[in-house]
């Protein structure tokens, strides 16, 4: 019946109802932005993390956020699926070939990096600059990030020249940006945003951008691996793929948990949470409360409780709605080749912990004919 329990690292929540109330709690503020120190990080990144949004609060926090959230308004995200299905369905192609294929190398980093070159109307044979260093970026929100940490400042070094030379071209009047063009556009709403803002706003949207679709696209594929019968279920309706999302991310999200700081002491329900004091916002085991009922552990056919695989409050992820939208057309692309897929030897993962993806990922499969 408890809903936290106290651990070494700070205060641990895992109730649907507690880490839904306690996301979107004022008393709290983001707790990744002290990440940095906690790891002793030097460079680049950490100084990128330290005045990035998701270590800002109150009101610079706001405008960003409000600059965000009108250039990655749904028009402008929907005028992009037909070429996130492109983009799709020209790697399908590539994986009916064959039989067998690495899926993450293979399907799900050219997918989201040439999503984001889309998305920035970046030229796609440049994807793979792009993809990698967004994915060297996640090595960060590890607990070996001093293993990795020269490789993860290069990387960031790299998206902040390319972020800041996006939005030199956009402010010289270049509307080839795509998205950059858009955030400088309107940020002559917000005169308090600066240009060191807009650099790291964009890139923290490539980061978090390829890192979710291409995490989150190969725990879908290993659940469906899983529970195949959930893919004959989809093969017959695929007007069932965003319900597909949405369950694989309550089922297995990229991000395990979500951090926050108490800003004040207050008591909750009992418990006296000091200010200053870390609370670990277990979003994963949130959605498998037994609170909810007897949930299946993967159903796409059940309209679940709303998960919080993205966050919520003042530090809702940003961009959910591309994630949802690119991650459709992938899976739908996907659904239309494969009739049948299963993991073929050992697939290898990070960590369970924060930031988690499938780092290896390998399928056998058989195609469907094409229509």
């Amino acid at each position: 019946n408890y809903w936290c329990a106290r651990t070494s690292l700070g205060l641990a929540v895992f109730s649907y109802k507690h880490v839904g109330k306690l996301l979107r709690d004022r008393r709290l503020r983001q707790g990744s932005y002290a990440w940095p120190s906690r790891q002793n990080a030097k460079g680049s990144f950490a100084d990128f993390w330290r005045r990035s949004i998701i270590s800002q609060e109150g009101l610079q926090h706001r405008r960003i956020r409000l600059l965000s959230v009108k250039a990655l308004d749904a028009d402008f995200v929907r005028s992009l699926i037909p070429e996130f299905k492109k983009i799709a369905d020209d790697l399908c192609l590539s994986l009916r070939q064959k039989n067998k294929c690495e899926f993450q190398s293979e399907f799900a980093l050219p997918f989201a990096g040439k999503a984001i070159c889309v998305l920035l109307n970046f030229p796609l044979s440049r994807w793979q600059e792009i993809a990698n260093d967004a994915s060297i970026l996640g090595l960060a929100m590890g607990l070996n990030y001093k293993l990795n940490e020269k490789k993860i400042n290069d990387a960031c070094d790299r998206l902040l020249n390319l972020a800041n030379d996006l939005i030199t071209r956009a402010k010289g009047g270049d509307f080839n940006c795509g998205l950059v063009y858009r955030l400088v556009s309107l940020s002559k709403q917000f005169p308090e945003v600066d240009k060191t803002n807009l650099v790291d706003l964009v890139v923290m949207l490539i980061f978090g951008g390829v890192d979710t679709t291409r995490s989150q696209l190969g725990f879908i594929m290993a659940l469906f691996d899983r529970y195949p019968e959930q893919w004959n279920f989809l093969s017959q309706d695929p007007s069932l793929v965003p319900n597909a999302i949405e369950e694989a991310i309550r089922a297995w999200p990229t991000t395990t948990w979500s951090t926050r700081e108490a800003m004040e002491d207050f008591v909750l329900e009992g418990v006296r949470v000091l200010k200053g004091e870390t609370l670990h916002l277990l979003v994963h085991a949130s959605s498998k409360d037994p609170a909810l009922g007897d949930l299946p552990e993967f159903d796409i056919r059940l309209k679940q409780p709303q998960h919080h695989g993205f966050g919520g409050g003042a530090h809702h992820c940003l961009g959910h709605f591309m994630a949802r939208t690119d991650m459709s057309c992938a899976l739908n692309s996907l659904v239309k080749t494969f009739l049948s897929f299963k993991l073929n030897g050992c697939p290898r993962y990070l960590p369970d912990s924060g930031n988690t993806s499938p780092e290896y990922l390998p399928l056998t499969y058989t195609v469907k004919a094409l229509t």
